[in-house]
């Protein structure tokens, strides 16, 4: 199996998340791969599946990712049924529930209350505390 094959994930995630300048070259048995995402949430991901795949500190893939955008981790646009709870939980982990508190001080701009949300409202999510 080709590195190639072996991280298709990886770069399935990369085509999902529209990495923007990215290259993928396997070389000397190591897939290197670069590109830039939009937001460091993206990056994240992109780590969290390589590490998913090739363990915690894998040596037969190196990734030069990028962010274009730093002033914050992500923009989430908000579902039917969501709460600020719920996207907590989605962008910081189960255990980050209570950071709610931080994407509606981010967000007071057009919230005016943490436990009224609207769909189609796109919130600013900031970095983890």
């Amino acid at each position: 199996m080709s590195l190639q094959d072996k991280y298709r994930a990886v770069l399935d995630l990369g085509l999902e998340l529209n990495v923007q300048d990215g290259d993928v070259q396997e070389m000397d048995g190591v897939l290197r791969m670069k590109g830039t995402t939009q937001t460091q949430y993206e990056k994240d991901l992109i780590w969290d599946k390589i590490k998913e795949i090739g363990g915690e500190d894998p040596a037969d893939i190196a990734a030069d990712i990028k962010v274009a955008i730093t002033d914050y981790y992500h923009k989430h646009t908000v579902a039917s049924g969501e709460s600020l709870s719920k996207i907590a939980i989605k962008y910081y982990g189960k255990d980050k529930v209570m950071d709610y508190k931080q994407i509606f001080e981010a967000n007071t701009d057009i919230l005016k209350n943490p436990d009224v949300i609207h769909p189609d409202q796109v919130l600013t999510i900031p970095f983890p505390s």
